[in-house]
């Protein structure tokens, strides 16, 4: 039949099911009438490899005649040359969406990184990266979402922006791998910029600190506090540490790769101090125990944050802040001026400071690159300078009232 607006409107509806009617014109293209009266214009086609499809151009209330002849028309076109317009809407309808990603990328990577990773990296998908994206189709994210998010976040957090955009990117690079995308829209974004920072506890700080240690009502926090600064390990490293890592006799802790950040064993003498502490721990605890500090509901303790800033405000290691009281006034709040990692740079600062070398620095300090221990170095000057300075106060001390003349050759 030559369809027409008018032919199209008379065409009557069917008693059950749907028919068909198609125009003598473009071969497979018509107008489809379902028993409830809908009508929309659809084209049949066959695929390159043989397969049958059926395509909706769209419904006869939003399309005329002549426009969805067209259509039509632009279509076989593209059938000829071996598109498949309905192979495309629905690989459109199961594309995989940022939700989809973001939870391959919580099962099958996550779960290889280090429990305080992947923790973190949990809290960026869920309170940033989902509620912005997880919606989109990952093929259809763009560098300017990136972006975008990326600047909304640096507006009160420039340091987790920077994150945010990190775990991005490697989802996006596994998101590739797994043929999910061709590129990585992360790449190219504009990074804030950021200071390292370098706090270390003075010694008169380290020693309010060692006090306040002592006060503390939870002793297991306090132990977890005082083997990272007896051993400069990472807080993970501690708050994980088992039994059998320990040759308490040899002075000796094992660090399985699977616990540490280069993924590899780190084997580190213990001090006598540590060992004792150590020993003191091992007796108080059941026979049994597997985990140095045993946690409540979990195997081993996870949160020391509200500790840590309980022993930072007793031992005065603090900040003073004036916020808003938010009754038209304001008010002053203390907060810790080091965090617990900071404990690790003081263990380190004290060896730089008795002038041991950087690589033995990084061997008890678990670096893979010299670079990562380098940051220290400016403290190994300190026991030289005092020293040369010696010498110098020497050399250019008064003797019997006169200065002592320079050595020969000497300026």
């Amino acid at each position: 039949m030559k369809l027409s607006d008018a032919v199209i409107k008379a065409l009557p509806t069917p008693a059950s099911g749907n028919k068909i009617t198609y125009d003598d014109d473009i071969k497979g293209f018509g107008v489809r009438v379902t028993k409830a009266g809908a009508k929309a214009f659809i084209l049949n086609y066959r695929t390159r490899s043989g397969l049958e499809r059926r395509y909706t151009i769209g419904s006869c209330q939003d399309w005329k005649y002549p426009a969805a002849r067209e259509e039509a028309k632009s279509l076989k076109k593209q059938i000829d040359v071996g598109a498949d317009p309905m192979g495309q809407v629905a690989a459109a309808r199961e594309a995989k969406t940022m939700a989809d990603l973001c939870d391959r990328f919580e099962r099958e990577h996550l779960t290889k990184k280090r429990d305080s990773t992947a923790r973190d990296y949990r809290a960026l998908v869920k309170n940033h990266i989902l509620p912005a994206l997880k919606n989109k189709k990952v093929a259809e994210v763009e560098f300017t979402d990136i972006d975008g998010l990326h600047r909304k976040i640096s507006k009160t957090a420039p340091y987790l922006a920077n994150r945010t955009v990190s775990v991005l990117s490697k989802m996006f690079g596994l998101a590739i791998k797994w043929k999910w995308r061709h590129d990585n829209p992360a790449k190219g974004v504009e990074r804030n910029d950021e200071q390292k920072r370098h706090r270390y506890l003075s010694p008169a700080e380290l020693a309010k600190l060692t006090e306040a240690l002592t006060g503390m009502e939870d002793q297991q926090a306090a132990n977890i506090f005082r083997l990272l600064l007896l051993t400069g390990a990472r807080r993970g490293e501690v708050q994980a540490a088992k039994w059998e890592q320990f040759d308490l006799t040899a002075g000796v802790w094992t660090k399985p790769g699977s616990t540490t950040k280069q993924k590899t064993m780190h084997r580190v003498p213990l001090s006598a101090p540590a060992r004792l502490l150590l020993t003191e721990i091992r007796e108080k605890a059941k026979d049994d125990a597997v985990y140095v500090f045993p946690g409540r509901g979990s195997d081993h303790r996870v949160e020391i944050k509200a500790e840590w800033r309980e022993l930072c405000l007793s031992a005065g290691i603090v900040t003073a802040e004036t916020v808003p009281d938010g009754k038209g006034g304001e008010k002053i709040v203390l907060t810790p001026s080091a965090r617990i990692h900071d404990l690790r740079h003081t263990y380190a600062s004290v060896l730089a400071s008795s002038g041991l070398s950087l690589p033995i620095i990084g061997a008890l300090l678990g670096h893979s690159q010299p670079a990562t221990t380098a940051r220290y170095s400016h403290l190994m000057d300190d026991p030289l300078r005092q020293a040369t300075e010696r010498v110098g106060s020497i050399v250019m001390a008064k003797t019997d009232g006169a200065e002592v003349k320079p050595l020969k050759g000497g300026a």
